[in-house]
């Protein structure tokens, strides 16, 4: 299996992760913030699928066309507030947003968690192990992603070992 097959596969294993979570509010615990955005970005490229990133510098923004950016959603509750009237399906990454957990952002949270219909919008929260406030611990799914590289076989003694 090739390097870039690998990679792909690993992307398609953490979205579908993500995708299949019973909530809308996932957090994704793991040490590598960057590299998880990466593997989105590179499954977004190559699969079509809509996923968006929010910084606090930029808002919204397509992981398959950084250039395409939703205008007025700087602020965090901008950006939820555009992710709940949204009619489309989308996953919607937040990296290292710990500090942004706080009114009125909490209630806008509440309202994606609980929101039922056949569009899913999936918030994702990526980076440290994070607490949610009590109304939100229960729209929201804890998943843990450890970054592990394959071991590459040697060749020792005219055999292939790993």
């Amino acid at each position: 299996m090739s390097v870039e097959s690998s990679d792909l596969t690993l992307s398609f294993r953490l979205f579908d992760r993500v995708l299949a979570s019973k909530q809308n509010l996932v957090v994704l615990e793991t040490k590598d913030v960057a590299e998880v955005v990466a593997q989105f970005r590179q499954f977004a490229l190559r699969s079509g699928q809509s996923i968006y990133q929010w910084l606090d510098d930029m808002g919204i923004s397509s992981l398959r066309e950084s250039e395409v950016r939703v205008p007025g959603s700087k602020r965090m509750s901008d950006a939820l507030r555009y992710i709940l009237q949204s009619m489309h399906f989308g996953i919607y990454l937040f990296p290292d947003a710990h500090s942004h957990l706080r009114p009125p952002n909490t209630g806008l949270l509440r309202q994606i968690g609980r929101a039922k219909g056949g569009n899913a919008r999936k918030v994702v929260f990526i980076g440290a192990p994070m607490v949610m406030p009590d109304s939100l611990e229960e729209v929201t799914e804890h998943i843990t992603h450890e970054n592990v590289t394959p071991k590459r076989p040697r060749l020792r003694d005219g055999r292939w070992v790993i």
